[in-house]
């Protein structure tokens, strides 16, 4: 099973950003090979997408993110990035990473990590 391992959550002021980190922690894992997405969810409310980054590093955002958030990865560390600048209070949610194996087609989830933005 894959295990995905989110870090970079916390608490910061409007304005202010955090980078939010997700390996994949599972020996051997074929990483490289994945789909890979940040969502998120706000209490009461539905999960959201964020981002995906392809394979091919092709890039897509919610309307949201445009412009304030970055999605990166790298392979070679098995990890995917998330670069949040100009956060706002209602981006205060919990965030998840995503895989989806190409191969498989399977989903893969973090655990999710916290964000709370507020004075």
């Amino acid at each position: 099973q894959v295990q995905l391992v989110e870090s970079g959550g916390g608490l910061v002021q409007p304005g202010g950003s955090l980078r939010l980190s997700c390996a994949a922690a599972t020996p051997g894992s074929i990483f490289s090979r994945a789909m890979l997405g940040w969502y998120r969810q706000a209490p009461g409310k539905q999960r959201e997408l964020v981002a995906t980054i392809s394979s091919g590093h092709s890039t897509n955002y919610a309307d949201f993110a445009k412009g304030r958030f970055t999605i990166s990865r790298d392979n070679a560390k098995n990890t995917v990035y998330l670069q949040m600048n100009s956060l706002k209070p209602e981006d205060t949610a919990v965030y998840y990473c995503n895989g989806r194996n190409y191969d498989s087609g399977r989903d893969y989830w973090g655990q999710g990590t916290q964000v709370t933005v507020s004075s």
